[in-house]
């Protein structure tokens, strides 16, 4: 089926976009360049969908819309008021992106996923309540399913259901009573509290979906097979009825053969590949989370398993100033024992010395590497230190005083503004003539222009290109103007790649992103293969580079 979905967050903030990655976890960008919470991300990975910005509503976006709205007289003169206004704007925009497609078919979603973030109770989440339980009604019946998650925390080995009852006596006053619970457990529910909960919370007990903690995420799906939540939401929303068109069906039967098939062999698996992530938020991972995914998506069609080593990126600076002798030991040991190193992207000063010295050694020492925005200008400036003989090279982000500015301040980014502001959204790269030999190109299936999603103010500058051109830096990819830099690659390296914009935003689980894909390849010893596999689905079936595995050509 067409499946669309939303997430609401009850925050002030219009968008993500000013949020810390230590605050809220990474900031997810669209096609569209919305700045958008990290859920929409998972919403996109799984439903292999194309959300807007539009599918992100915050607290600040809809009270901002409705004030736009007062400010033109849009509501004659009224009293403006939290109910029906606000309640009833939040409705409309549901059921205006609830319409909009999400793919290339151009038709309307069959069901709209809503996420209401949140806690029962909080007093930012009552609007939302509400407008909730008059969209329910607005819906009519068979048209509105509430799934109810729950915490079924586990005291001296005893499964303890009161606060899922609490709960549920809290979101009942307000209107709204769930269909579904699902319950969170770090083990499988037992039925007595299964029965238990489904008696106290007013519910059939294969209503209550026991979502206990199991290997991998990627499991969870297969979980909620098991449990026939399929059947029970078609039962309730009577999915029978719509009309379902036959390649839309058979493209659904192929993708859940091949995800059952690929994350089934996750517990098979023995190698592993270990990746050393270099970066400034490492003690929250979430910051990083598109990053991570990518990783496993690229892991999983390797056949390896993923083995994350985190490193922070100040312990590897000077051990006097930033860290602890036995913090910069263990980081070095990291690095200097992973089979590739990531360096992803990140705002400020704070580790860039440390990720210089990070790409240093894994150019010297023929260790794959990865460069992600930031990453990609920390490679370049590297490169200009120790290869091009420009000492002082470095970045107007990280000293506006720097006598050798390699990276510079893009030129039409506001620099007194933060929220929206950047380079965003989904841009051409354009491969350049004499490139064929990269093989980051050959994993894209020799594509002269590709398609990914940018997050940055700055960019290398031009003025160097050429003096870091001769020193063995080929900048293989530019924007379609032939002025920005956007992928770097050397050749006498089994894999040295940068690139300016995101790719694990657009990384799916049966379709890895190729610059993650190829990395996590190198640094497992099958890239030679991997690049085969991608070109033969290129040449063969002509999806893009999507790897089929003989499923009829069918993109996944």
């Amino acid at each position: 089926m067409h499946v669309s979905s939303i997430k609401i967050d009850p925050y002030m903030n219009v968008d993500a976009g000013t949020m810390a990655p230590t605050e809220h976890g990474e900031v997810f960008v669209l096609d569209d360049g919305g700045e958008v919470d990290l859920d929409l991300g998972n919403y996109e990975r799984y439903l292999n969908i194309t959300l807007t910005r539009e599918s992100n509503i915050t607290t600040g976006k809809i009270y901002q819309h409705v004030i736009d709205k007062e400010r033109r007289g849009d509501y004659l003169g009224k009293t403006v008021q939290v109910v029906p206004h606000l309640t009833d704007a939040i409705q409309d925009w549901i059921e205006r992106v609830a319409k909009t497609p999400v793919d290339d078919t151009n038709e309307s979603p069959d069901v709209c996923i809503i996420e209401l973030g949140g806690t029962v109770g909080d007093i930012e989440s009552a609007p939302f309540i509400e407008a909730m339980r008059q969209l329910k009604r607005r819906a009519g019946k068979g048209n509105f399913v509430q799934i109810h998650v729950s915490l079924v925390p586990v005291v001296s080995g005893e499964q303890k259901t009161k606060p899922t009852q609490q709960a549920i006596r809290d979101v009942g006053r307000s209107g709204l009573v769930p269909d579904l619970i699902a319950c969170r457990c770090d083990v499988p529910l037992e039925k007595s509290t299964i029965d238990k909960i489904a008696m106290f919370c007013q519910v059939e007990p294969e209503h209550v979906l026991a979502v206990h903690n199991v290997s991998t995420t990627y499991h969870v799906p297969l979980l909620l097979e098991k449990q026939g939540l399929v059947k029970t939401l078609g039962s309730i929303l009577n999915l029978d009825a719509v009309h379902k068109a036959k390649n839309l069906v058979e493209r659904g039967q192929a993708t859940w053969t091949q995800w059952r098939n690929l994350t089934s062999q996750q517990d098979r698996l023995f190698e592993s590949v270990t990746i050393a992530l270099v970066g400034k938020y490492t003690n929250l991972h979430d910051s990083y989370l598109s990053v991570i995914k990518s990783l496993e998506h690229s892991a999983m069609r390797c056949g390896k398993k993923l083995d994350l080593e985190w490193v922070d990126a100040s312990h590897l600076e000077d051990q006097t100033k930033t860290a602890s002798p036995a913090d910069f030991h263990k980081a070095w040991h990291r690095v200097c024992t992973a089979d590739g190193i990531l360096v992803p992207g990140g705002f400020g000063h704070r580790g860039t010395e440390g990720m210089i010295a990070a790409a240093k050694w894994a150019r010297t020492n023929k260790t794959p590497f990865l460069g992600i925005c930031l990453g990609m200008q920390i490679a370049v400036i590297e490169f200009a230190r120790h290869v091009c003989d420009i000492p002082n090279a470095s970045s107007i982000e990280l000293n506006e005083q720097c006598v050798d500015p390699v990276v510079i301040f893009m030129p039409e980014i506001d620099k007194t503004n933060l929220g929206g502001t950047m380079r965003l959204g989904l841009r051409p790269t354009l491969f350049q003539e004499g490139s064929e030999w990269s093989r980051l190109r050959q994993l894209y299936g020799e594509k002269k222009e590709i398609h990914e999603r940018h997050r940055h103010r700055y960019e290398v500058n031009p003025d160097y290109i050429d003096r870091l051109a001769k020193g063995g830096l080929e900048f293989i990819g530019k924007d379609d103007k032939s002025v920005r830099m956007q992928i770097v690659e050397l050749k006498d390296h089994p894999w040295f790649v940068g690139v300016q914009f995101h790719p694990e935003y657009l990384s799916r689980v049966l379709d890895p992103s190729k610059p993650y894909l190829g990395f996590v390849a190198a640094a497992a010893g099958c890239l030679e293969k991997v690049t085969a596999d991608c070109m033969h689905a290129e040449g063969v079936n002509g999806v893009d580079g999507a790897l089929v595995n003989g499923i009829n050509g069918v993109r996944i």
